[in-house]
This record gives structure tokens, sequence and C-alpha cells, in this order.
């Protein structure tokens, strides 16, 4: 699969339009041949903190994209980066099952927060 999977500290940007370069990147990747796609973990991160009025665009960005099922492989995928980088790097679990959907899918990942993600294995969205 190619494609790129967005994190959820991404989407949180674009939904509060702060950041006008990661909402123009958006705007770019929504424009491209590109898939993307985000993990169950991002949707419960983005519906934890929502804001009222931000609950119709964050709708509207869910239907939009693909949502990847977390499957068996991407689960033990999670728990060999837990047990690698937990300790050394306080990776979390929502963290590592979003590397592994990434790693797994052979996804780039587009996050703002590269320090969690140390895995040598997880490739990253470029941005412009």
């Amino acid at each position: 699969m190619s494609g790129v999977l967005v994190d959820s500290d991404v989407l949180i940007e674009v939904l509060r339009g702060r950041n006008a370069s990661v909402v123009d990147n958006w705007i770019r990747l929504a424009n491209s041949p590109e898939a993307v796609l985000c993990s169950p973990v991002t949707v419960a991160e983005i519906f934890h903190g929502i804001r009222e009025r931000e609950q119709s665009a964050a709708e509207a960005i869910f239907s939009a994209i693909v949502c990847l099922p977390i499957s068996p492989e991407i689960a033990r995928k999670a728990g060999d980066y837990l047990r690698a980088f937990h300790k050394s790097h306080a990776v979390a679990l929502g963290d590592a099952l979003i590397a592994a959907a990434a790693q797994t899918h052979q996804l780039a990942l587009w996050t703002n927060n590269r320090k969690h993600f140390p895995m040598k294995d997880v490739r990253f969205f470029k941005t412009g």
C-alpha cells in the first residue's frame, strides 16, 4: 500500500488552523494521488480532546480518509516496539500502534512529534 498515515498532532493542527505550514501541506496532500489514512488510535485521541466547534470538521476529515484496522500483525509489531523503546524513549502504546500501522502497510508517517517515534524502520512524510 502507498500513502500517508496521519498522526493526531497533525490533525489537531488542521482542525485548529494554527499552523499555516501544516494546513498548506494538508491541502497539498489532499490534492495529490497519495492515499491519506489514519489509525483508530488517532480517531480516539482526536475525539478525546475535541472542542465542540471542531466536531463537524473532524467528522468530515474522518469520512474522507481511510481508518486502518489494528490487525494482529500491527499489534505484534507494536508490542515489539514497546519492548524495544518504552524504557529508553518512553514510547506509549498509542504511538507504538501508529508506528506499527505505518511500518506494516509501508506508509509514510506524518507527525510533528518525531521524538515519539524512534523506530528506525518507520518512514516519515516529507513536508514541503
